[in-house]
C-alpha cells in the first residue's frame, strides 16, 4: 500500500449503543448533525456548537435508513423508510409516505421482506435510494433495487439485482456516479448524465481486497474528489483517491463501521453493534457509537430534493 495518511481514533465522540447507526448528515445552516438507528428506529440530533450534551433521540414510526433536505422547507425531510420514500416532519415526528416503491410486478410479500438502505441526492435534486432485504425478515439476497425519485415524483428503477446497496456520490463535474454494493466489496463508477439522470458504462472503481476483513459501506466525498468509505467489518474508513487508490486510513476502536459524513474538516463516523461479540470482544464496547476525527479537508456540498 505504500505510505498513506493515517489516523487512529480510540474514544468515540458519543458513546452510544445503536443497533445500526447510519446516515450521518451535517446541516450547515443549523450547525447540527443528524443520524439514524435503523434497527432501533431512532432519529438522533446533535448541535455541534454545544457538543455531546445537546444530543437528543427521537422515536420513529418505521425504520428509516437515509435522510435528505427538501427545497423550500426546513422542518420537513425526505427519507428512505421501510416501504419507500416518505416525508418526515421533524417538529411532530410524523412520517408520511410520498412514494412506495413496490407494486404488483414485484409479486406478493416483496414490501414486507424489503426496506430502504443508503441514499443520496444528485445535483438536479433527484433522490437515489437503494433497497435490500430487511434482515429482520430475510437474509440479504440480490433482489434489491436502486431507485431514483425525480422532483415530479416519478420513480425509476436504475439498477436491479443488488444485495446491500450502500454509499453513493457524484464527481465534482457531475460526469461520474459512484455506487457501492457491499457484498461484492466493490464501489462501482458509472458515466452520469446530469440532464436526464441516466447512468451507463458500469466499471469497478475500487475493490476492497478479498483477503481483508469487511466491505465498503457508506461513503462521503471530499472537496478534492477523494472518496472516504467505511469498511464495515474492517475497523476502518479508507480514503480512496480519484484514481481508485487507497491514500489514507482511519482506524477505529470498533469493527462494524457504517458511514462517514463531513462537518467542516471533521469526519463524523457512525457504527453498528458488534455482530460476533465472542469472536471480536475488543469491538463490543464502542459498537454503535459515533466517532469524530479531523482529516484536514472538507466535504462536497450536499444537495436538496427538489419538489416539483
Amino acid at each position: 500500500m505504500g505510505e498513506i495518511q493515517q489516523w487512529k481514533v480510540e474514544e468515540p465522540y458519543l458513546h452510544l449503543h445503536c443497533g445500526l447507526g447510519e446516515a450521518p448528515y451535517y446541516d450547515e445552516d443549523s450547525n447540527t448533525l443528524r443520524f439514524v438507528d435503523i434497527v432501533k428506529e431512532k432519529f438522533h440530533t446533535i448541535n455541534l456548537k454545544e457538543g455531546p450534551s445537546s444530543h437528543q433521540i427521537h422515536d420513529l414510526e418505521a425504520a428509516v435508513s437515509t435522510t435528505a433536505r427538501v427545497e423550500g422547507t426546513e422542518d420537513k425531510l425526505i427519507v428512505g423508510a421501510k416501504l419507500g420514500y416518505a416525508y418526515f416532519e421533524r417538529s411532530s415526528g410524523k412520517l408520511e409516505y410520498v412514494k412506495k416503491v413496490w407494486d404488483e410486478r414485484d409479486g406478493p410479500g416483496k414490501a414486507e421482506r424489503m426496506r430502504c438502505n443508503d441514499g443520496a441526492v444528485d445535483a438536479a435534486g433527484r433522490y437515489w435510494v437503494g433497497t435490500m432485504n430487511d434482515p429482520k425478515v430475510k437474509e440479504p439476497t440480490n433482489e434489491g433495487v436502486l431507485f431514483r425519485l425525480d422532483p415530479d415524483l416519478s420513480l425509476h428503477r436504475m439498477i436491479e439485482n443488488v444485495t446491500i446497496p450502500n454509499g453513493m456520490a457524484w464527481s465534482g463535474d457531475n460526469k461520474k456516479m459512484f455506487f457501492t454494493d457491499t457484498p461484492t466489496k466493490n464501489i462501482f463508477a458509472f458515466d452520469f448524465d446530469l440532464a436526464s439522470g441516466a447512468i451507463s458504462n458500469r466499471q469497478v472503481f475500487f475493490h476492497h481486497p478479498d483477503d481483508e476483513e469487511g466491505g465498503p459501506d457508506g461513503l462521503a466525498m471530499d472537496s478534492q474528489g477523494n472518496l472516504w468509505t467505511a469498511i464495515c467489518g474492517g475497523w476502518k474508513v479508507l480514503k480512496v483517491s480519484p484514481e481508485g487508490k487507497v491514500v489514507g486510513e482511519i482506524v477505529l476502536s470498533t469493527r462494524m463501521i457504517s458511514c462517514p459524513a463531513f462537518a467542516g474538516q471533521d469526519l463524523f463516523i457512525t457504527s453498528a453493534e458488534e455482530e460476533e461479540p465472542e469472536k471480536y470482544p475488543d469491538s463490543v464496547k464502542y459498537g454503535g457509537s459515533l466517532f469524530r476525527v479531523n482529516v484536514g479537508v472538507g466535504g462536497m456540498p450536499l444537495h436538496r430534493f427538489r419538489r416539483g
